[in-house]
């Protein structure tokens, strides 16, 4: 029994030494392995960071703006997956793919907007008879860098050729409200002239934008924007470009051929309503510009027009819709009031009498639609539009090119049906008085297909 007793005494000492080695043992790896979540932690977290520094250089496109005028579709969700912020600085691709059927009672090969000499390559009239492939259109855009973003759009015309609609960088990051925008673009001169063919609630344009800016006035050249930083939406546009066309023309000249001052401001009232006005103005040159006209004693004659052309917008919307929510009822109401103003010399018949003399004209024209949404899906509208040609002074070709005292006109009814916002399908009746003597019943059916990424449309 006595050899029993220290024994058990050792024992008894060994083993709290014992457990107190192992639970120093413990503590040193609990501490190993909270070394090592923390250095993989801080790893995970410079990596986010990094990752968000590269999203929000590319994800804006544009510098932060006052809130623009609600009462527009909602934005759709972007999910922040690793896969989009790896994907930010690939081009987004977007095509538009357009038909229509044109039925009219006069001939389009004749159609003309009386009093309102044009060049012949201008797009004016309901274009070809029967069925036929409406202008297409290939959109690119993307972020060059932090500082840059890219973007162009090609038209597919239904004549088979391709044209660059528009193809521009535009800057990111100046800050204090200013973008800087350069390459070819539509001038933001009015409301509808900024807007792609396929955004426009009518399958054509009024005819005060055929009759004054060649149906859409684009250009190439510089554009400076700055949003000013209040509460309620106010916008200052410059441009600066080479005036290649109409109401210029390119000629090829080391200065500008034409500029453009616009202003737009707008905002909310209540959560149902919103609008937006705006004044804009636009001058261009133009030189040895061939217009065709209709001769005092009836007959077509090519005239060469060099001098200068302002056209004055004054534009305004008004959109409204429950709550903002414009999915199922909506109600937009729209106008502009176009005045152009030219002075310079016409050449009178250019092909034979080749009389040069002095020029001066005022003209003006207005359009006023509304587009209603009574259910899901489907939208009715209507447009009245008028051009007022005014008493031109043709100087010493007075007697040959006389005033015509008519004021070409139109009304438009439309109804379409968006089974989502991807496609669309629009039947269109208009009574198309724009030629004098002439009165042209035209019937369209017209659909448009988006297909890709495209980005959201302007209010």
């Amino acid at each position: 029994m006595h050899k029993l007793l220290p024994a058990g005494l050792a024992f008894a000492v060994a083993l709290p030494l014992s457990a107190l080695a192992d639970t120093a043992a413990d503590i040193q790896a609990l501490k190993k392995e909270i070394e090592t979540m923390r250095a993989e932690y801080e790893a995970r977290l410079r990596a986010l960071e990094e990752r968000l520094r590269a999203t929000e250089g590319a994800a804006a496109g544009s510098v932060p703006t006052a809130p623009a005028p609600a009462a527009a579709a909602p934005a759709a969700p972007v999910a922040a997956s690793s896969p989009a912020a790896s994907n930010a600085f690939n081009p987004s691709v977007s095509l538009i793919l357009s038909g229509v059927y044109t039925r009219t009672s006069q001939d389009p090969a004749d159609y003309a907007i009386s009093g309102v000499p044009l060049p012949g390559d201008v797009a004016i009239g309901p274009g070809s008879r029967g069925f036929s492939l409406a202008e297409s259109e290939l959109a690119l855009a993307a972020s060059v860098d932090p500082w840059f973003r890219g973007a162009a759009n090609i038209a597919i015309e239904p004549n088979d050729t391709v044209s660059v609609e528009e193809a521009f960088v535009q800057t990111t990051s100046l800050g204090g409200g200013l973008s800087l925008k350069a390459g070819r673009f539509f001038s933001s001169a009015g409301y509808l002239n900024s807007q792609h063919m396929h955004t426009w609630d009518f399958v054509d344009n009024p005819l005060a934008y055929q009759a004054f800016l060649g149906t859409q006035y684009g250009d190439d050249g510089v554009q400076v924007s700055w949003v000013a930083p209040t509460e309620q939406y106010i916008e200052l546009d410059a441009e600066v470009g080479r005036g290649r066309g109409f109401p210029g023309s390119d000629t090829g000249r080391n200065g500008p051929g034409a500029f453009a001052l616009i202003a737009h401001t707008g905002g909310d009232v209540g959560d149902s309503n919103s609008w937006r006005t705006g004044l804009s103005m636009l001058d261009a040159r133009a030189t040895d510009q061939q217009l065709i006209a209709t001769s005092a004693a009836g007959s077509r004659v090519v005239n060469a027009f060099t001098g200068s052309t302002h056209v004055w917008v004054a534009d305004a919307i008004w959109k409204w819709a429950p709550h903002g929510n414009t999915v199922y009822t909506n109600f937009k109401l729209q106008g502009e009031y176009l005045w152009s103003t030219r002075s310079g010399t016409l050449a009178y018949d250019i092909a034979g009498i080749d009389r040069p003399g002095a020029y001066r004209a005022a003209q003006s024209g207005w359009y006023l639609q509304a587009v209603y949404q009574p259910i899901r899906y489907w939208r009715i509208g209507v447009r009245t539009e008028q051009v007022d040609p005014g008493s031109p002074d043709y100087g010493l070709n007075g007697a040959s090119l006389a005033n015509i005292d008519y004021r070409p006109r139109k009304n438009s009814l439309m109804i379409d049906f968006s089974p989502s916002e991807f496609s669309r399908v629009r039947l269109q009746f208009a009574r198309d008085r724009a030629h004098e003597g002439f009165a042209d019943n035209q019937l369209f059916l017209q659909y448009l297909m988006s297909l890709g990424a495209h980005g959201a449309h302007a209010f």
